[in-house]
């Protein structure tokens, strides 16, 4: 999605918006402002990765998210 958001469908079947936009002037995270680096995410062990070194928790990508109404 648009402006650093994920939409994410979890294995309960609830559809959540997470926001990154917290995250990226943390360590790792600063990587993702790179043009073109954000939408390289895939699903990745049941949670999400870019590259093979940036990654979030399940937990937090749970937690943290938004449902959609």
């Amino acid at each position: 999605m648009e402006d650093y958001q994920l939409r994410l469908v979890f294995n309960n079947g609830e559809e959540k918006i997470f926001d990154v936009k917290p995250y990226l002037n943390i360590g790792v995270f600063k990587e993702l402002k790179k043009p073109g680096l954000f939408e390289t995410v895939h699903p990745f062990l049941g949670s999400i990765i870019w590259g093979d070194s940036i990654d979030l928790c399940p937990d937090t990508l749970y937690m943290d998210s938004k449902k959609i109404n």
